[in-house]
């Protein structure tokens, strides 16, 4: 999934700095895990991994795919083959009043956006409540592997550049496929993993790591009007809406990380209440705060004397291609806490 921000590019940067810098680490907290890619990528390097977000989708994207360690069954194939081949003629049960995808964002009697198409509306909505239907049948980790499935798959059909911000005012060519359900592969591992649906500061004081990675926002872009359709689909709560994109009416306010005035304080919240011998975190130098300023409080809640700053040329994110901007850098800020 293209998400704002995505490490992908990084994995190999972050691990570098976590080998030549750190003495055994076992436990790592990501405490603003996005998809998830950061996440996966430490189980899969052996480490126990405590996995956060605030938004439910990436909840559900980390716990499907991260807290799974068992082989995909025979039943569970099953499962996903079934989940495929759902139509409204096979499924009796379903009534298309309460198909919210469709009734909201694709073009019908009730709705004029543009997001999916009918088809795909629909079998958003089949499957969705599908396996809400199965889960007192299937383990909690099939439970949300298969709402992983779901979210993952939905990018694939959306009619969007990027984001969920706003839809095209064209069909593009990818919203004539078909929805399917893709098998992805589960990372057997020997250590534990748990994943976290928490205000960042919160999860900063319940869990213990060896290393806590951050991954913050890096401007006044929030996350959740981007991906607002693909959190409505992870809760399917049936949510208030509002607009021309048919944004979640959500009590929650924008991230102090997004704003100028409050990013400072509530980055030193933060790294003040971490539990965990090592700091590593991602930001850029055309953040809200400017290098000195997130150099200055690093250090404040560490070992002066073992803070470094790395730095690589990256990728700006837009919506149709990722370009290189000169002067543009990706940074890693790291550093052993103070205990």
């Amino acid at each position: 999934m293209r998400y704002i921000g995505s490490k992908i590019l990084m994995l190999s940067n972050i691990k570098n700095v976590i080998d030549q810098n750190t003495e055994n680490v076992q436990t790592i907290a990501d405490v603003f895990s996005g998809t998830g890619v950061v996440s996966r990528f430490f189980k899969q390097n052996g480490y126990s991994v405590y996995s956060n977000d605030s938004l439910y989708m990436s909840y559900v994207l980390s716990k499907g795919m991260l807290e799974m360690d068992n082989p995909i069954s025979p039943k569970l194939k099953e499962t996903i083959n079934h989940l495929n081949t759902l139509t409204i003629e096979n499924a009796k049960w379903f009534d298309i009043n309460t198909a919210f995808i469709y009734q909201n964002y694709s073009p019908n009697e009730n709705s004029k956006r543009m997001y999916f198409q009918n088809k795909n509306a629909i079998k958003i909505d089949l499957i969705r409540q599908e396996i809400e239907r199965l889960k007192p049948q299937i383990t909690e980790s099939e439970y949300f592997y298969l709402l992983a499935l779901l979210i993952n798959a939905v990018p694939y059909v959306s009619n969007i550049t990027g984001t969920y911000g706003a839809y095209l005012k064209f069909w593009d060519k990818r919203t004539y496929n078909s929805l399917v359900l893709q098998e992805t592969d589960i990372l057997h591992s020997n250590v534990d993993c748990k994943c976290y649906n928490m205000n960042a500061t919160d999860f900063a004081q319940q869990v213990v790591s060896d290393l806590a990675y951050l991954d913050p926002p890096y401007n006044g872009r929030q996350y959740m009007p981007n991906y607002h359709i693909l959190e409505t689909i992870a809760r399917y709560d049936y949510p208030q809406i509002k607009g021309i994109t048919g944004m979640r009416i959500d009590p929650e306010k924008m991230s102090d990380f997004c704003k100028k005035s409050k990013a400072e304080q509530a980055f030193r919240e933060l790294l003040t209440n971490l539990n965990c011998r090592y700091i590593l975190l991602s930001y850029n130098n055309e953040s809200l705060l400017s290098t000195d300023v997130m150099s200055q409080i690093i250090q404040e809640a560490g070992i002066r004397q073992t803070f470094r700053l790395f730095e690589y040329d990256y990728r700006r994110y837009k919506n149709k291609i990722p370009n290189n901007a000169a002067g543009l850098k990706e940074q890693l800020y790291f550093i052993e806490k103070k205990l």
